[in-house]
């Protein structure tokens, strides 16, 4: 019976190493500063995306089963979100190598 107990004490802290979060993608992204998107949520066709340096950008908007839905450059602060359906999206984007991502709602 001390046996099993002096077996078990072994092999639990083993088990417990085993439990440590691995991450596959450890790219981390750097941010846009200055980021805002409003209206959110959104009512009309197009929502408006500024930043500090308000640059080119480069858009990319997923659904909730992470689809690409829409895909648009825009070098204005204006997206044209007309071709969207009202619901949950997450809404990317990438301005000189940095890339912010936000929950848009549209209803």
């Amino acid at each position: 019976m001390k046996r099993i107990y002096f077996l078990a004490l072994l092999i639990l802290p083993l088990l417990s190493f085993g439990q440590e979060l691995v991450t596959v993608n450890d790219v981390k992204n750097i941010e846009v500063k200055g980021f805002k998107m409003y209206p959110n949520p959104a009512y009309g066709e197009e929502i408006y995306i500024t930043t500090t340096s308000n640059g080119e950008k480069n858009i990319k908007v997923y659904d909730v089963f992470g689809e690409v839905v829409l895909v648009d450059r825009i070098s204005t602060n204006t997206l044209d979100i007309s071709g969207l359906v009202p619901g949950v999206y997450v809404l990317q984007v990438t301005e000189d190598k940095k890339t912010m991502t936000r929950k848009l709602v549209i209803k």
